[in-house]
């Protein structure tokens, strides 16, 4: 899965050969218009604002840093650039937006996107930005689920894992060797039962060993500040039950999702959604606080999507084809059948007590 999206060369992002929207391979919430952005950017704002009062106290001089990790083709980062300048200049003048992208094909594109970015930008690793930590919020957007996952398979009695082999016929996956006494435990306290009759010969799932080693190095670059996760998560109980037997990893390409990861590998984009309770432990034993999450359609609706679906309908009906077309997409953006059912998690690091993220409050009336 890392070969087959980030080799340089012949991977899906690496050599820049998948793209997002509506006429690329997928559609993000972003890729549907600057709503999202401006949905998301009082929450980013909030967050700033706050470490801002720290710098005044006299507690650091450096620069606010907004940090994007996998930017996609940078169209969020350009739009909560820009609302952040609209909405917030005074924090603005103090932010510095970088841009964390392990893929050159990606990088190119992002960089025509931003050439007009109103904030100071810059591209680097985890490594450099852990060279001189930041004080900011670190933003991870549908970055998770495309971490290399481990698949276990039941063999009717043992779990085992998956491995991927080279047969004359081409790629197939075969039934590997059983999991290690400590890693079966950590499975059952999750929820997930020995296999059997709901979980026979064949049922599989993930496991996510990339998550602990990418929260810890997310965390040595941030001083102090806040993650926010945005992706496809359930709970232990609904990832590991027994209907959910070929697990979740999917591929994509033109606007299509297929159960095979083996297809025509660097032309796909690979995904896998996040067990919730592994994130959660993971992000602790990494060194972040878990301040709680919920679905996207909640987070949206209590940063105002009620309101900006109110103002369309006051708006010139001139532009009634770009109004509707709004209305449609923020309308997706809380459908819990289509990007409604995304997970927003927040979680902090270092001296950013007291500042409960907005997205959790209860949604404004009307």
């Amino acid at each position: 899965m890392e070969w087959a999206l980030h080799d340089p060369e012949h991977g899906a992002y690496g050599a820049g050969r998948l793209a997002i929207g509506a006429r690329g391979d997928f559609v993000t919430a972003p890729s549907l218009g600057s709503d999202f952005a401006a949905l998301l950017a009082p929450q980013i704002a909030a967050w700033l604002r706050a470490l801002a009062a720290a710098t005044d106290s006299g507690v650091d001089t450096a620069p606010l840093a907004l940090v994007e990790t996998g930017p996609g083709e940078g169209t969020l980062a350009s739009d909560l650039a820009e609302a952040l300048v609209r909405e917030a200049p005074d924090l603005a003048t103090r932010c510095e937006l970088l841009l964390v992208e392990p893929n050159p094909g990606m990088v190119e594109r992002q960089r025509r996107r931003l050439a007009g970015c109103p904030l100071p930008c810059r591209w680097l690793d985890f490594d450099a930005l852990a060279t001189t930590p930041r004080r900011g919020v670190v933003l991870a957007h549908e970055v998770l689920d495309a971490l290399a996952v481990e698949r276990i398979v039941s063999d009717g009695s043992r779990w085992c894992r998956q491995r991927v082999a080279l047969a004359p016929e081409g790629l197939r996956l075969i039934r590997g060797e059983p999991l290690l006494a400590e890693e079966l435990e950590d499975l059952l306290r999750l929820g997930l039962a020995e296999p059997g009759p709901e979980r026979p010969a064949g049922w599989c799932s993930e496991l996510h060993p990339g998550l602990e080693p990418w929260l810890r190095q997310a965390a040595a670059g941030l001083e102090a500040g806040w993650l926010l996760v945005i992706d496809y998560a359930l709970d232990a109980r609904r990832y590991y039950q027994p209907s959910r037997h070929a697990g979740t990893l999917l591929a994509y390409r033109l606007q299509q999702a297929s159960p095979d990861p083996l297809q025509e590998p660097g032309a796909w984009d690979l995904t896998a959604h996040l067990c919730l309770e592994t994130l959660q432990e993971a992000a602790r034993a990494a060194g972040w606080q878990n301040l709680g999450g919920c679905l996207q359609g909640e987070a949206l609706l209590a940063l105002g999507l009620s309101q900006r679906l109110h103002q369309l309908q006051q708006s010139n009906a001139a532009e009634l084809a770009e109004l509707l077309r709004r209305r449609e997409a923020l309308l997706r953006l809380v459908d819990p059948h289509a990007l409604g059912g995304f997970r927003w998690q927040a979680f902090r690091r270092g001296g950013t007590d007291g500042y409960p993220p907005l997205f959790l409050r209860e949604p404004p009336p009307g």
